[in-house]
């Protein structure tokens, strides 16, 4: 495993790949399931394990909590998120002071950590004034609840101005922002994302990867039963897997068997050829599949330009700065 440092305004290093709770923990992998994956990836090198009080109503949480045991804390990069509706009434949702703070302790609870290694605001609040955000963001810091604070799917100007304002008054700033990238999603990452990193020094946490799978290949013949994209409540997911897409990974997939990788390994590899990534978030239901994501380090020497090019000719969507 290699490892990163969470941008350059942060000393926090993190393993190239991380492990995401996301769709899977409280859904498709149990508390049995969940102590292998975690050991087996902690084993692999993988010391960030990422989370939200959403996933799964709280249960992902529970279990990953359950499913650390056994490892030293001081070795394991945690996080969470909060933004999303997770208790009654009109302040169960949001930014807000009053829901930001009763959900950091409730999160920690169901994780049974002293603390977090990063909090991560799930979406920008309109509603809540951004100096609210962030001070109660410092606040945590202060109080040791958490360490490092982010966002998620922020836009760079809201990134910006939250920076700004930590900066004025002497507060923690954002450190994180984590966003979706893979080669189906990429201009928010390429063209508005890594220069502002750049500029101010956060680094990037990468979620779906694998393009909810598709970029596996798993889906070139059709659905397989069992997959994402068959359970019920992924069934958004199908609108994803159109025949365009699919020819391009099997052109990828024919790339990839070239290598001597997976289509799966292709995927992240590219993803970590940006220097702003700091980590690419991965899911996993079985030990083989997380392997086979880990092993993708190995992987990013083999991307020459000669590759790179080929890859973008498939892809034909290089997004123009």
């Amino acid at each position: 495993m290699r490892y990163r440092r969470l941008g350059t305004a942060s000393g926090l290093k993190v393993s190239e790949i991380a492990y995401g709770a996301w769709v899977t923990f409280g859904n498709q992998v149990d508390e049995k399931g969940a102590r292998e994956l975690i050991h087996r990836a902690y084993d692999l090198g993988v010391n960030f394990f990422d989370n939200a009080d959403v996933y799964a109503n709280g249960q992902a949480e529970i279990l990953m909590g359950k499913a650390i045991k056994g490892l030293p804390r001081e070795a394991l990069v945690i996080s969470t998120k909060v933004f999303w509706p997770t208790m009654p009434g009109p302040n169960g949702r949001g930014l807000s002071r009053k829901h930001v703070m009763e959900s950091i302790h409730a999160s920690l609870k169901r994780l049974d950590l002293d603390y977090v290694d990063i909090y991560y605001c799930h979406r920008f609040d309109p509603e809540v004034p951004l100096e609210e955000v962030v001070y109660t963001m410092d606040t945590l810091i202060r109080q040791g609840k958490i360490l490092y604070w982010g966002t998620s799917e922020w836009t760079p100007a809201q990134i910006v101005r939250a920076w700004a304002i930590a900066k004025e008054n002497h507060w923690a700033p954002p450190v994180v922002e984590q966003p979706q990238y893979n080669m189906f999603h990429r201009r928010r990452v390429e063209v508005d994302l890594v220069p502002v990193a750049r500029d101010l020094g956060i680094g990037l946490t990468t979620w779906s990867p694998l393009y909810y799978g598709i970029l596996t290949g798993k889906y070139n013949d059709g659905i397989p039963e069992g997959s994402r994209a068959s359970l019920e409540r992924m069934a958004w997911m199908r609108d994803y897997i159109t025949p365009e897409r699919i020819e391009k990974v099997r052109k990828l997939t024919e790339l990839a068997q070239e290598l001597g990788v997976t289509p799966a390994q292709l995927a992240i590899a590219w993803l970590l050829r940006v220097p702003e990534v700091s980590s690419v978030i991965t899911g996993a239901t079985k030990i083989s599949q997380l392997e086979e994501n880990v092993a993708a380090v190995e992987v990013v020497d083999k991307l020459n330009n000669e590759v790179l090019e080929r890859i973008e000719r498939i892809l034909q969507n290089a997004p123009e700065g």
